[in-house]
């Protein structure tokens, strides 16, 4: 089939919700608005896309059915890039790889905002009587349309065949490697690195607070894993300590500088950190709509 470029008028679909996804797409010329629930009574916008992004590319990582439906809003341009041609596509340019990972990166934030902010509001729901509730009415409102139009989409992504691929990582001993002991710091909360991990070996800690006395441990890593991802998207202090938790951690530090050279050596490794990015979307979108449920059904209780 081959990399292409295709137009489309005002209001064509350009990827329909639910469909088998065989390729992914960048805009290159004009807008267009991504849905879900498109065509039903209540569908809900979910942000429009503009040149130079990305979109369509979960289905082809994860093989999921597109969960989305995306609609030219006036003229637009997209390049079509089929599954089997990803690899060519980023040879031709490698920069694209950062590209692509920092519009899942952009993505992954404001859905995790999303999830936040629905997780504050379920709280104060639970804590609130009748006329509360209505004057949270206008905050509960997007949740309950959110959930109305995605309550299909609640089905647990299957890990398996990623950790198998992950897997193959652990003995790659190719890259910028470093072995810690028990409680040594691989990166400290505030601080600002331009690099992702992969832990090949042991496990590792996040926290919040390390060693003060508000001290809280948000997850634990274990082998084969990335983690740290959002160093490598955004230049921002990160927010929290990652702790060697066992002897004889290792983990491979890899940085923006790295990428071309990873992906010349070792395509798989790139594919498998885009695939990550993509499960951890696909993660939070389920967390965020399972809260929403939650807040519907409180809302919705005599």
């Amino acid at each position: 089939m081959g990399i292409v470029e295709k137009s489309f008028k005002s209001g064509d679909l350009i990827i329909k919700e639910g469909d088998i996804g065989k390729s992914f797409f960048q805009l290159i010329e004009g807008k267009a608005d991504v849905y879900a629930g498109f065509g039903k009574n209540d569908p809900v916008k979910l942000s429009v896309l503009e040149p130079g992004e990305y979109f369509g590319e979960m289905a082809i990582l994860e093989a999921y059915p597109r969960s989305a439906t995306v609609v030219a809003r006036g003229g637009v341009k997209v390049i079509e890039i089929p599954e089997d041609e990803m690899t060519d596509f980023f040879a031709e340019d490698p920069g694209r790889i950062l590209e692509l990972m920092t519009h899942l990166g952009n993505r992954v934030c404001a859905t995790a905002n999303d999830y936040n902010e629905a997780v504050t509001l379920l709280e104060e729901l639970r804590k609130s009587d009748a006329a509360k509730k209505n004057s949270l009415f206008s905050k509960i409102k997007k949740h309950i349309d959110t959930y109305q139009s995605n309550k299909n989409k609640i089905t647990e992504p299957d890990t398996e065949p990623f950790q198998e691929l992950l897997a193959v990582l652990k003995n790659d001993r190719t890259g910028n490697l470093k072995t810690y002991g028990k409680g040594l710091i691989v990166f400290k909360e505030g601080t600002v690195d331009n690099s992702m991990y992969l832990l090949h070996s042991g496990t590792v800690g996040m926290y919040n607070d390390y060693r003060r006395k508000e001290e809280v441990k948000l997850t634990e890593y274990s082998a084969v894993t990335f983690f740290g991802e959002m160093g490598i998207i955004a230049n921002e202090p990160r927010t929290a300590t990652a702790v060697a938790e066992t002897g004889d951690t290792c983990v491979e530090a890899i940085s923006r500088d790295d990428l071309e050279t990873i992906f010349r050596s070792n395509p798989a490794k790139i594919n498998l950190f885009l695939r990550h990015l993509s499960y951890r979307l696909r993660r939070l979108n389920i967390d965020f709509l399972n809260t929403c449920r939650e807040i519907t059904e409180l809302y919705n209780k005599k």
